[in-house]
């Protein structure tokens, strides 16, 4: 379900610009772009179900995004015709997830004893009214009682030490906590079958509970450096504290209370890339995550920044990047979280993105023309 739609021409958010004043605009690959942006323009134009509902796309969107499933002959000059940029004024801020690839079963056995969780089906999504909690939390899924009244869904700790989600059941099994919370973090993964088999997971919903950074955790307590921060050394360090039952590692998990559930997903459009939040499947950099509460998904977002995307050093990065994802700590205007790819070495360099960013964003060319 979609919410309301943002107002785009707020005057102390955006400034106007030119194409021509984007530095390296012209020498993206806007072909590889339109491709991404076809995709979004699919879910826009049939009205799909959104995996996490966003903003609703304005009615020059859903027109753009018709024009793009016709017959474009210069798909490189699609975006200066349909588009009119806009530079985000707030200061920018990116980081980057993947999806995971880890050896799983389907069933338990010495060394693959956690179990992926699907949707629980006493789990309720509120996409339009929050649970608010008299500690001011907010959360966005309960649980309904047999009277119909709405509570809290368990916690990450009830449900992993409680059984407190006792109508989800395990789709697979994987070696330990750590691999879980990982998968939980990213939204999707590949799991490794004995024999070369892959089962391909989909985000199917979360208990509504907010999203607490671990490795931010681990920096503030003094357990990992800041600047040493890395996916593999946080991954040591909760094994290294312990993962099983009450143990340090498993407990500062618990510390985010947020759990995800996931549904076997072998669609075709499954077999093109995991599945953002829009239901598009996602393309590796050229997707981002961003707040859905802000922006409506199948918005493109020039971005610029230095960032270490192709090996240690720090690189330019400037690309055309299509909204098609959102997650709990993407939260505001110029916050985006680009989607790198599968497996190890992605997350790798997933892992170390945390950087400053210039963000310009397109709009259909009848909103927001004057800022």
């Amino acid at each position: 379900m979609s919410r309301k739609a943002p107002q785009f021409s707020a005057s102390d958010l955006l400034q106007n610009i030119q194409f021509e004043e984007i530095d390296g605009f012209a020498a993206d690959d806007l072909f590889a772009a339109f491709a991404a942006f076809r995709r979004s323009a699919e879910i826009i134009d049939a009205k799909a179900q959104e995996q996490r509902g966003a903003v609703a796309p304005p009615p020059s969107l859903v027109a753009v995004a018709r024009a793009a499933l016709g017959a474009i002959d210069h798909p490189d000059r699609f975006f200066q015709d349909w588009f009119r940029p806009h530079v985000i004024k707030t200061k920018g801020f990116v980081t980057a997830y993947y999806e995971v690839e880890v050896d799983a079963r389907l069933s338990p056995e010495p060394g693959f004893a956690t179990p992926v969780l699907s949707r629980p089906r006493d789990l309720v999504t509120l996409n339009e009214s929050p649970l608010s909690l008299p500690t001011g939390e907010t959360l966005t899924s309960a649980r309904r009682q047999a009277d119909g009244a709405l509570v809290p869904y368990p916690d990450r700790r009830a449900i992993e030490e409680e059984g407190a989600a006792p109508s989800a059941h395990p789709l697979a099994y994987v070696r330990d906590p750590v691999e879980l919370f990982l998968i939980q973090v990213q939204g999707s993964a590949r799991l490794r079958l004995p024999g070369g088999g892959v089962m391909t997971l989909t985000y199917a919903g979360r208990n509504g509970w907010p999203y607490t950074s671990v490795g931010r955790l681990m920096i503030e307590r003094g357990l990992v450096a800041k600047a040493e921060m890395s996916l593999d050394l946080m991954k040591e360090t909760l094994r290294r504290l312990g993962v099983g039952p009450g143990d340090a590692g498993r407990r500062l998990m618990q510390e985010n209370r947020s759990y995800v559930f996931f549904e076997i997903d072998a669609s075709e459009r499954r077999r093109i890339g995991p599945i953002g939040g829009q239901g598009a499947p996602l393309t590796p950099f050229r997707s981002i995550a961003v707040d859905r509460s802000i922006w409506c998904y199948g918005l493109p977002f020039w971005i610029a920044a230095q960032i270490p995307w192709q090996g240690e050093a720090e690189t330019p990065f400037r690309r055309l990047m299509i909204a098609q994802d959102t997650g709990s700590a993407i939260i505001g205007p110029a916050r985006a979280d680009f989607f790198f790819g599968a497996g190890e070495a992605a997350g790798r360099r997933a892992g170390d993105i945390r950087h400053a960013a210039e963000m310009i964003v397109l709009l259909p060319k009848d909103v927001g023309d004057d800022p």
